[in-house]
């Protein structure tokens, strides 16, 4: 069961209650804006209270999300939008549905005629659809990557696991499965082997004591540059 809620300052809220969530909770992400999930037990009213006496929390956070939403590409039909492998088109069709569709290495995105295509809607599936492009790549690539560079180094690794994760390029467990985000595909080619590298030195320097960073050092030959190169990149924002 949902409910829109306009709250002064902020803007429409959507109001959505399900028997699955345990707790009132209330979520702020770039091109959704703020929705509240609510336990059955918990009325509209009584969540309708719960955001307004968080209303300048709120205010804040959807600042910040906006200006991250600013950097973000706004896609249109003169956009050139080009993946390793795959190329974006954006055309319109007569149907009242969005269609991706990814073929012979183009990403189709249909969209209704009468439809503007800044509509977050829209946008959404257009990244939806690079995402994808981006999955195949990763799948196709990242593991013979990380076979070459581990056997090039004398390094071990149990499994690669590939993922859209939301904050980390990767990670290593403490069995040395490696995991690795399937937006390396979108990093220069010697920034997404510094991460990989930066995950195999990890199965055998398990923190990020002076050991470690002596070992990334030898096998990457400027390890701390190739690191602040990365933070340029952000995950979230593209």
């Amino acid at each position: 069961m949902t409910k829109n809620f306009a709250l002064d300052g902020v803007g429409n809220i959507k109001l959505t209650k399900n028997s699955r969530y345990r707790n009132l909770k209330i979520t702020v992400r770039p091109l959704q804006g703020v929705s509240v999930l609510i336990p059955a037990p918990v009325s509209f009213e009584d969540a309708e209270r719960f955001v307004q006496q968080k209303k300048e929390w709120i205010k804040k956070t959807v600042a910040k999300i906006q200006r991250i939403e600013h950097n973000y590409t706004l896609f249109d039909e003169n956009t050139i939008f080009q993946t390793r492998e795959h190329r974006l088109r954006l055309l319109k069709h007569g149907k009242n549905t969005i269609q991706i569709i990814i073929k012979n290495r183009i990403i189709y995105v249909f969209y209704p005629e009468h439809a503007d295509i800044s509509d977050i809607r829209i946008q959404k599936s257009i990244r939806r659809g690079i995402t994808e492009a981006w999955r195949i790549e990763a799948k196709k690539y990242i593991p013979g990557r990380v076979r070459e560079l581990a056997a090039k180094y004398g390094l071990k690794y149990d499994n690669v696991y590939i993922k859209n994760a939301g904050t980390r390029w990767g990670s290593c467990s403490s069995v040395n499965n490696i995991n690795l985000n399937i937006q390396l595909v979108r990093l220069p080619q010697h920034l997404a082997d510094y991460v990989i590298l930066h995950e195999l030195v990890h199965t055998v320097k398990k923190n990020h004591g002076k050991d470690f960073w002596a070992l990334l050092e030898k096998v990457t030959g400027n390890a701390k540059d190739l690191d602040r190169q990365l933070k340029k990149f952000n995950l979230k924002v593209w």
